[in-house]
């Protein structure tokens, strides 16, 4: 299949979907290697973000997914009477600060961090579909295990995980470094 051709279908499947789309599932539908399709899908987002189309192309992780530009968000809000990004508390942001970071991360480990139960967050965070269960920890209990979405990539402006800023992390069970006193002179 040619690039221009690839490009048409992959625009086809993208605006059918209405969400984001793996590149596995797109190189499958396609029957074509993934670096071929992920090739064709940067070609097709620079084309529309160069056009400046009321339409983009955004790279979510290891996927794609057609969204309308930042710039017509009024004009679709006022004609669609689109709902806002969800509001989340302080108590949620936390729980979703801390799986972010720790993913994948147990409800133990969030509530070992903030220091309080978190099970009302988690919930919360789930409905919103910020996280999602991300199987179980091998160890007795089989405690669920959670991780973000795609949704909280696109309601943050990521486009990956690797964007978040750095933070120091909690060490768990290892004692902490020592750094050297400086000699008094």
């Amino acid at each position: 299949m040619e690039q221009q051709e690839m490009c048409k279908a992959i625009e086809a499947i993208l605006f059918a979907a209405g969400e984001w789309v793996e590149l596995s599932r797109l190189s499958f539908a396609l029957e074509a290697p993934q670096g071929l399709v992920a090739e064709a899908a940067d070609t097709l987002a620079s084309e529309y973000a160069y056009a400046r189309r009321g339409i983009r192309i955004l790279k979510l992780e290891d996927g794609y997914q057609m969204v309308s530009a930042g710039e017509m968000a009024d004009f679709v809000t006022k004609a669609l009477e689109t709902r806002k990004p969800p509001k989340l508390s302080a108590s949620q942001l936390e729980a979703l600060t801390v799986i972010a970071y720790y993913q994948p991360a147990t409800k133990a480990m969030v509530e070992q961090i903030r220091g309080v139960d978190s099970s009302y967050c988690i919930g919360a965070l789930l409905n919103k579909r910020l996280i999602a269960e991300a199987g179980r920890l091998n160890v007795p209990g089989r405690p669920i295990q959670y991780a973000t979405t795609p949704d909280f990539l696109k309601t943050f402006g990521l486009s990956s995980l690797k964007e978040l800023p750095p933070i120091e992390k909690v060490n768990f069970g290892e004692p902490p470094e020592e750094t050297p006193t400086p000699p008094k002179a």
